[in-house]
């Protein structure tokens, strides 16, 4: 068997693959970041998790994709979590950025990026990655994501700038107020997850002319500073990876467009996209 998992912060995706029935199996567990997560929370939440629980013993190799994967250092705190409960299983771990390169590309030259609670991107030459602009998480970056959403809204909301309708709607659905907001944005762990949890309203109200302009917005500034930033941006195609990308693919489209931007993949769901890459070079 072999295993394949695309994490992100939100929400890790798992795909179990027996090469000799050719049955796959999926399921989900939380996301993992080896920033916040040690290797014994890691390990002990995907125990909870039945059907990975039970076919660890058979799983020969593991494919695991998160973000924050970004060092040797962090690379291996995943690994040590992963070895726990999958002890015989060669285990690779890689950034998700990777994982978005493995998915889209299929090899070929292109810019792979990542629009979902965070964002990222990277240009893929055909045989290497190469980022041109970092990765600045929730705070000083995710330009576009969920949590870069989710931190507009609220603002706007105690700023008493949302209109009025949409926060009278945003009040009897979440019965907020500026002491709940700042203890799950400023104490509690996990405020990009946090943030990115009001991605459901952004998403029930899209055809709301505010949501409308704050999601063109975020998806221009995410385009411009990491998509432009590439020299032959308008040469290779542009794959995107994660929910925001394909739920406001419309809006995406429109201001790809604009930017004379070539679009190419755009998926949810990379990790099986990943389970084709990894069994055809097991073969």
């Amino acid at each position: 068997m072999i295993l394949v998992a695309d994490s992100g912060s939100t929400k890790c995706d798992w795909m179990i693959v027996d090469r000799q029935s050719k049955n796959e199996f999926e399921t989900s567990t939380m996301g993992f970041n080896p920033f916040f997560h040690d290797e014994l929370f890691i390990s002990n939440e995907i125990f909870k998790n039945e059907t990975l629980r039970q076919a660890a013993p058979n799983v020969k190799y593991v494919f695991f994709y998160c973000a924050g994967a970004s060092s040797e250092e962090m690379k291996g705190r995943i690994k040590r979590g992963l070895h726990i409960l999958f002890t015989n299983a060669k285990i690779e771990v890689n950034h998700d950025l990777n994982g978005a390169v493995f998915a889209t590309c299929q090899g070929e030259p292109g810019i792979a990026c990542i629009i979902g609670t965070g964002s990222n991107s990277c240009y893929f030459d055909g045989t290497e990655l190469h980022e041109e602009v970092p990765a600045l998480g929730y705070i000083l970056g995710d330009e576009g994501s969920g949590s870069y959403y989710g931190k507009i809204l609220l603002r706007d909301f105690l700023y008493k700038r949302m209109p009025n309708d949409l926060a009278e709607q945003f009040q009897n659905r979440y019965d907020l107020n500026k002491a709940d907001i700042f203890k799950n944005v400023y104490m509690k762990p996990h405020a990009n997850v946090y943030l990115a949890s009001f991605m459901r309203f952004v998403s029930d109200n899209r055809e709301h002319q505010y949501i409308k302009d704050m999601v063109d917005e975020g998806m221009y500034l995410f385009l411009n500073t990491h998509v432009c930033c590439f020299k032959n941006y308008r040469e290779v195609p542009v794959h995107f990876v994660g929910s925001i990308a394909l739920y406001f693919e419309p809006i995406l489209r429109k201001i790809v467009t604009n930017l004379q931007i070539n679009i190419g993949v755009i998926t949810n769901k990379p990790v099986k996209h990943l389970v084709d890459y990894h069994l055809a070079r097991l073969k």
